[in-house]
């Protein structure tokens, strides 16, 4: 298990470069959100993914969330339509949308569903770590478990380990992004969790 210690405001690109590496290659990694630190595999790696759902000892009927770095890779993994204008209000920032799932979502990410909840975090490293490819979000802890702050916590917690730890040291937020569908009519949400 690696890890790296990166200032949030200005990482250093090539321990980005050698986490998105790990990724690459069916890695699961431990980084720094807007809000609380998150579990990430490459979307398209089902052997990550699967090993995220065993990490957080995760029943596979519950979906993951995809983290993308930008307004590109949200239209590449999920149907905007109608939606842009709130969307790009919110994001980057401490919310979750739920929209209807694009077919290059493989279906293990959201547990065999047609939505997909999609982030874009106000977080410099994990956007980057996102920047060629979408990767999973999901809160750094076993599920139903207590969510802490920073990393020595999160790894007591875990059962298993994780092949990197990008540890940005303990982070103020304690609550996960709040959760909003835009597949109906009118917006629901889901859960309330951080906020601007």
């Amino acid at each position: 298990m690696k890890k790296f210690k990166l200032n949030p405001e200005n990482p250093d690109i090539k321990l980005i470069y050698k986490a998105i590496d790990i990724l690459k290659e069916d890695g699961v990694i431990l980084y720094p959100t807007d809000t609380i630190y998150g579990l990430g595999a490459n979307i398209f790696s089902d052997n990550g993914v699967r090993r995220i759902y065993e990490i957080k000892e995760r029943p596979t009927k519950k979906p993951l969330s995809v983290l993308v770095s930008n307004f590109n890779g949200l239209k590449l993994v999920a149907e905007t339509e109608g939606k842009e204008e709130i969307i790009r209000n919110y994001l980057p920032g401490p919310y979750t949308f739920i929209l209807r799932r694009k077919r290059i979502v493989p279906s293990i990410v959201t547990s065999y569903t047609s939505k997909v909840g999609v982030r874009i975090p106000d977080n410099k490293i994990s956007r980057l770590l996102s920047m060629n490819f979408p990767i999973t979000t999901t809160s750094a802890n076993i599920s139903n478990k207590e969510v802490m702050s920073n990393p020595k916590d999160i790894m007591k917690q875990l059962k298993k380990e994780v092949d990197l730890i990008i540890d940005v040291g303990e982070l103020k937020c304690k609550s996960p992004s709040t959760i909003i569908d835009l597949t109906k009519k009118e917006p629901n949400i889901i859960r309330k969790g951080k906020t601007l």
